[in-house]
């Protein structure tokens, strides 16, 4: 998109995005981000906006591994996913990300079919262009599908509360709390990053992504805590 909007090369955080400099770009916090997802995700209809994900999945790599996006995915997460499928359960991904960047790819890479994502999202007009009605979507958060908005998120799409939940940062934290205060059997699990080698360590104080009175709570609680560095004998597929 940036041939389109030359003043990027020198307003932040779009600077920062375009040098690869993540480091700044994380320095915005959540207002950054936010700032990307409005540019990015509005402005086109969404049945522009499906084709141009695709195509974005198809050619962009990963910086540090060259593989696409959709290969970087945890291995365990998939096995967790069948496994529960094959059980009787269905399953939800349940996520901050953009809700409609998501369902491109989440039945192919994750087995879970748009209808059973719930996500951010920008808010959507409906048009008539050329005498054919459209849904556009506009620079306008409706819902920043984290922290206390999770659990509110997954009554009003789906109206059952979860028997298990995963998470992996204080995001998540009242989404395991809710699924656990339910009647009955529960369970909630939380995925601590802290292999640097394979993929990542970051929980107490990182720019994005805190985990920290999740973790507290967990051992409390008796949640189950995944070491990714010492549980999981391989992170991605191609591994």
């Amino acid at each position: 998109m940036a041939p389109r909007y030359p003043e990027w090369q020198d307003k932040e955080p779009f600077k920062s995005v375009l040098a690869g400099d993540l480091k700044g770009i994380l320095s915005g916090g959540y207002p950054a981000l936010i700032e990307i997802f409005m540019a990015t995700h509005s402005g086109m209809t969404t049945d522009e906006f499906g084709p141009a994900v695709v195509e974005w999945l198809a050619a962009t790599r990963h910086p540090a591994t060259n593989r696409l996006f959709t290969e970087m995915v945890f291995q365990p997460m998939l096995e967790l996913l069948g496994y529960l499928r094959a059980n009787g359960f269905k399953t939800f991904i349940v996520s901050g990300g953009g809700v409609e960047f998501m369902r491109t790819f989440a039945e192919i890479t994750y087995g879970v079919p748009p209808e059973q994502v719930i996500g951010s999202s920008g808010k959507l007009r409906f048009e008539v262009r050329d005498g054919k009605p459209v849904l556009v979507k506009l620079p306008q958060i409706e819902v920043l599908d984290d922290s206390v908005e999770k659990p509110a998120a997954i009554q009003k799409h789906i109206g059952r509360r979860p028997i298990a939940s995963f998470g992996n940062s204080d995001g998540d934290l009242e989404m395991l709390q809710w699924t656990t205060a339910g009647k009955g059997a529960r369970f909630a699990l939380l995925v601590h990053h802290n292999d640097a080698t394979r993929e990542w360590a970051y929980d107490r104080n990182p720019s994005i992504g805190q985990l920290d009175k999740a973790l507290d709570e967990a051992a409390v609680k008796g949640w189950t805590v995944v070491d990714m560095k010492n549980d999981w004998r391989r992170v991605f597929p191609f591994q």
